[in-house]
């Protein structure tokens, strides 16, 4: 069984991620889907080995444009969303999924928690970690290449 932390869209407002920092230290994959991508700086030297950080459309140079991780049998697409559309629907995401043989789309961008599985492929949105209401991030389990997610308030 392999964990993952997702979160997305924290846009300077560090509150959500001081929340989680207890949960990084447990959890197999901290993956942070852009836009605020400079508010991982921390998590990053301190966990670096497990840390994965997206460049969104605000975010100037830290963060990768797009990646994927292999674990338990499962290929995980992530980005942040906003080259394949991801705010007028999922196929373009879906399709670049494919693409990479990707089972599983991480997404941010829309602020929006979202599961949804389109043309195969299991796209999450664990909606936004920086959200003054309604905040949130999305905790994952992979089991011998099966995903199960989980979208977690962090308004408690």
């Amino acid at each position: 069984m392999t964990t993952f932390v997702v979160l997305s869209d924290s846009h300077g407002r560090r509150k959500g991620l001081e929340k989680l920092m207890p949960l990084f230290s447990e959890n197999d994959y901290i993956v942070h889907l852009g836009d605020g991508a400079g508010d991982m700086r921390e998590t990053v030297k301190t966990f670096p080995l497990k840390t994965y950080v997206c460049k969104g459309n605000c975010d100037l140079s830290y963060g990768q444009e797009e990646f994927v991780i292999h674990a338990e049998g499962c290929s995980v697409f992530c980005c942040h969303g906003h080259k394949y559309g991801v705010k007028s629907g999922l196929a373009r995401l879906a399709a670049r999924a494919k693409e990479l043989d990707c089972e599983i789309a991480l997404y941010g961008h829309t602020h929006v928690a979202a599961t949804e599985t389109v043309d195969g492929v299991l796209c999450v949105n664990p909606g936004s970690a920086g959200a003054f209401i309604g905040a949130s991030y999305c905790y994952l389990v992979l089991h011998r290449g099966k995903a199960t997610p989980a979208i977690v308030s962090l308004d408690r």
